[in-house]
């Protein structure tokens, strides 16, 4: 192997000087520079040097000039198991040799010992563990500048998604992999990367990246950054090149050395703001998009963002539902983290499943997993990227169990929160981090496990862990840099307003999570948000008063974070009544007027109808059987609180999932539990319990004028555990969820008839989601470890 350099005013790649294998080694290395040209180097290349000539003198024999291997001896380049080897055992194995093979004992001084151990380990070292010279800020100019890297790399968020990104390159490749990599591009194309033209039966050719493939179906990113999902009734052939599309660097040995120092420099992306925002792109989803969704798109945690899920797409009907059948399955991997052995995390497991409710933007749907997103191909469901990263040690509640209910979408950026309560943001594109921030700032029992949403060019996300002790907050972040603008304490500190309703010591752990997405009523500009528990949960002893912000639906100005008005469902609760509900805008008539409504199933037991624009209660009803905690909602809103004897009633009337609310029928629809629980006596006497009665779930359907159920579905199946799944109402005349059983459903919105059903047999707990491509309907839904999407025969 030879490699031509100029003496001077020389670019790498071309010229008429020849240097000697071991002097590629020294480059790809990074030593190369620094010694080859006179540099004084650092003491680490020191010994590297000694090591490259004890080498030079006992082993290019054996294992060749270039570290290749010979007939005599295998190669020592190229091997990432050999970096896993202690610089100890390296070390015996030199002096020892190796029993039974050609490799000698080496009787070398401890020095050379030492220093030739140091320079075989650094061949197959990560370019972050190596120490390669030269000045990277120059390079760092170099990629962004001369060298033009960025037109096709991103890095830290910066340059164009078209190539790989290179943010964590330090830790993926060995210097002379990265050297490779620049001056022959070609020997090894990155997966995902490799060039094709896709020849077309209607004519076209489309070239550009295979970022996935399988017999039956392709997806091709072009070389505008458009992703193509194609299948083989479209493909008449596919060529494939060989070349990368990325040309031998032409850069001067300096400004080479200096890139690999800039590179292998690149470790990721760490906590903290982005410095600057990327560049826009053709095919960014920008917030009027999000306000107003193209037929088809889900581009939010409920499908829009007022929080009804409730979809137009009307395909699917009441006359050909009994025709649906499963169209793909994906399993997203919940077992590949480590987890946690905890009581919580075993007893949590008996019925764990996915929350999430995915998201589908221009035929790429992004879900999120425990510890992970993914993006695939909506009609096949074939993966195009995935991201993960390792499970955070020591956090609590649902968070510890890498539960996620989703992610959010804006620009050319999908946002997730993570089990220890940072917000990162991904490239739609390539799924590698941009950013990512710590919302907490102090060390709490914190969490997060609800999607984001975005509003503006904001993005809002909340958090848990209230049932364990926190200072609740709600914050909003530039969506372009992770720098957060404002955030909302629901639970205030000393002298700040709502303290008085705190009578004990100051509720420095007072609860109030903030765990489930919000909604947002453009014509108000308003930002609604529903807050947790205070905490202690049932221990009421030192928390004397209503204990503001907890149990409230918040809202808010989305600009600054300031309070417009709250209204508090469950003052002073001492039975975990969270109040994370979703919260469904409206605009419909109301008593005769034109109303802009929130409709709330709260988990007391209550159904509210508010004024959106000034939080006035319009009705307060129960929507199950028993309420033994409050006899009604009184004109001023409060709830008329009464003395519970041995039974409390509802233990938790509903919970976080999906509820819609049909303009077509005008029912709000919501699944409900009824259970109530047994108080234990604070003074441990015994007394007397009455018998309990099984709990049961009703899908009802309620008159948002009175209250009243118009029909209910009763559930046959377990009714204990978080085994919660929500509604999705549609234009067709259907209602879908999954029953206890594992069954995902569809039933007639106006009466509750099933229609049809399909057992999986998989834990029920999430919310579906519908979404159109190519003029087809489909409806897709987290059933245990899989997402089940479902669709009708292609003739209709």
């Amino acid at each position: 192997m030879t490699m031509s350099v100029e003496k001077t005013g020389n670019v790498v790649g071309h010229g008429r000087c020849r240097i000697s294998r071991l002097a590629i080694i020294m480059l790809a290395l990074g030593l190369g520079h620094a010694l080859l040209g006179g540099q004084n180097p650092p003491p680490r290349a020191s010994k590297l040097a000694e090591g490259q000539r004890v080498y030079a003198k006992n082993c290019v024999g054996c294992h060749g000039s270039d570290a290749r291997g010979t007939e005599q001896a295998p190669g020592l380049i190229g091997d990432r198991q050999k970096e896993d080897r202690p610089l100890p055992k390296l070390r015996d194995i030199i002096r020892h040799g190796i029993p039974g093979t050609s490799m000698p004992p080496f009787d070398l001084p401890a020095a050379q010992l030492d220093a030739l151990a140091v320079f075989v380990y650094s061949l197959n070292s990560e370019a972050a563990n190596s120490l390669v010279p030269g000045h990277p800020e120059a390079g760092k100019a170099f990629f962004f500048g001369k060298g033009k890297c960025s037109s096709c790399h991103m890095v830290l968020g910066n340059g164009s998604p078209l190539g790989p990104d290179l943010s964590n390159l330090g830790h993926e490749m060995t210097p002379r992999e990265i050297r490779e990599a620049l001056l022959n591009p070609s020997a090894h194309v990155t997966p995902g990367y490799e060039l094709a033209t896709v020849e077309m039966r209607n004519g076209e050719n489309l070239r550009g990246f295979v970022r996935s493939r399988s017999n039956f179906d392709l997806r091709l990113e072009d070389l505008d950054g458009r992703l193509h999902l194609l299948q083989e009734g479209q493909i008449a052939a596919v060529r494939e090149e060989k070349p990368s599309l990325m040309s031998p660097l032409i850069a001067s040995p300096q400004e080479l050395q200096d890139l690999m120092a800039y590179l292998s420099r690149l470790t990721g992306v760490k906590p903290g703001v982005l410095d600057s925002s990327g560049p826009r792109g053709r095919n960014d989803i920008d917030f009027e998009r999000i306000l107003n969704p193209k037929p088809g798109d889900w581009l939010t945690f409920n499908g829009n963002l007022s929080a009804n899920r409730y979809s137009n797409l009307s395909q699917v009907n009441r006359g050909n539902v009994n025709q649906l059948s499963v169209k793909w399955i994906f399993t997203v991997p919940i077992w590949k983290q480590f987890l946690p052995d905890t009581d919580y995390y075993h007893e949590n497991m008996k019925y764990f499943g996915l929350e999430v409710t995915p998201l589908v933007a221009d035929g790429v749907m992004y879900l999120t997993g425990p510890h992970q997103a993914f993006a695939l191909d909506a009609l096949t469901g074939r993966e195009i990227w995935e991201y993960s990263r390792p499970r955070t040690p020591g956090v609590v509640s649902d968070a510890s169990l890498g539960t996620n209910r989703g992610a959010a979408i804006l620009g050319n950026k999908v946002f997730m929160a993570t089990d220890n309560a940072h917000l990162i943001a991904l490239s739609r594109t390539t799924g590698q981090p941009v950013w990512e921030v710590v919302m907490p700032d102090a060390l709490q029992k914190y969490g997060s496990t609800a999607a984001p949403l975005v509003v503006k060019d904001l993005v809002v996300a909340g958090v848990s862990g209230g049932d364990w002790g926190i200072r609740g907050f709600l914050a909003a972040y530039k969506a372009d840099t992770g720098e957060r603008v404002w955030r909302v304490w629901t639970v205030p500190a000393k002298g700040e307003p709502g303290i008085e309703t705190w009578k004990g010591s100051e509720p420095k752990l007072g609860g109030g999570a903030t765990w489930l997405t919000g909604s947002y009523d453009p014509d108000t500009d308003t930002l609604f948000w529903p807050t947790g528990n205070p905490f202690p949960d049932t221990d009421d002893r030192d928390r004397p008063g209503d204990n503001l912000f907890t149990n409230c639906i918040l809202a808010l100005d989305p600009n600054n974070g300031k309070l417009k008005w709250y209204y508090q469902f469950t003052p002073h609760d001492v039975h975990d009544t969270d109040s994370n509900e979703p919260p469904v805008l409206v605009n419909t008539r109301y008593h005769g007027q034109d109303r802009k409504l929130l409709l709330f199933a709260n988990r007391n037991g209550f159904f509210y109808v508010l004024d959106r624009t000034n939080g006035h209660v319009l009705l307060g009803k129960p929507f199950v059987s028993k309420v033994t905690w409050a006899s009604g909602i009184g004109p001023d809103g409060r709830p008329q609180t009464l003395v519970e004897g041995n039974v409390s009633c509802p233990e938790a009337a509903t919970n976080w999932n999906a509820t819609a609310f049909s303009p077509a029928t005008r029912l709000y629809y919501v699944m409900a539990l009824e259970k109530c629980v047994r108080q234990v006596s604070s003074h441990g006497s015994e007394v007397e319990q009455p018998p309990e009665v099984p709990a049961k779930k009703y899908l009802r359907a309620l008159d948002i004028e009175s209250g009243k159920i118009v029909w209910e579905m009763p559930q046959i199946g377990p009714a204990e555990g978080k085994r919660n799944a929500g509604v999705l109402a549609t234009a067709g005349g259907l209602l879908f969820y999954g029953d206890p059983n594992g069954d995902f459903v569809a039933l007639d919105e106006r009466d509750g008839k099933p229609l049809w059903h399909f057992p999986t047999s998989g834990e029920n707990k999430s919310s579906a989601m519908t979404y159109l491509i190519d003029g087809k309907q489909f409806i897709a839904v987290a059933i245990g470890p899989n997402i089940i999407c479902f669709g009708l025969p292609d003739a209709n």
